[in-house]
């Protein structure tokens, strides 16, 4: 898995991670059942401590994008093809999506600009952002 993460950027390392493994399953380059490296693996690979990576994997787990057990590791539990979101999702993200919505406001982007953006965003996922 080639993942790229800024050092020198505001967002936590942590978080970028989680954000590139997001958008590798949303553009199809990560799938349900794929393998993730190990915390110490990608630690390495990064060069940072693998405790950061752990934290990454634990808000995956947390939001139900990977799975984590002894035997397999890390592994890839939801993308577009396995079905509708789990119990509360929709509520959690829309929350997220208000705040998005209002810095894009706050800036004065305008309707229009914010929906082109968003359709250049979702045609670049696999399905088309369409489950």
């Amino acid at each position: 898995m080639l993942l790229t993460i800024d050092l020198d950027s505001d967002t936590p390392i942590y978080q970028q991670i989680r954000d590139r493994v997001v958008e590798a399953v949303a553009t199809g380059a990560l799938k349900a059942g794929d393998p993730l490296p190990s915390t110490r693996q990608l630690g390495v690979d990064l060069g940072i401590n693998f405790h950061t990576v752990s934290k990454a994997y634990d808000l995956l787990r947390q939001e139900g994008v990977i799975r984590i057990n002894r035997k397999s590791g890390a592994v890839v539990r939801r993308d577009h093809t396995t079905g509708p979101p789990d119990a509360g999702f929709a509520e959690t993200w829309q929350s997220r999506l208000r705040t998005l919505l209002a810095e894009a406001t706050t800036q004065g982007l305008t309707r229009e600009d914010v929906l082109g953006r968003s359709e250049e965003v979702l045609d670049g996922f696999a399905g088309g952002g369409r489950a």
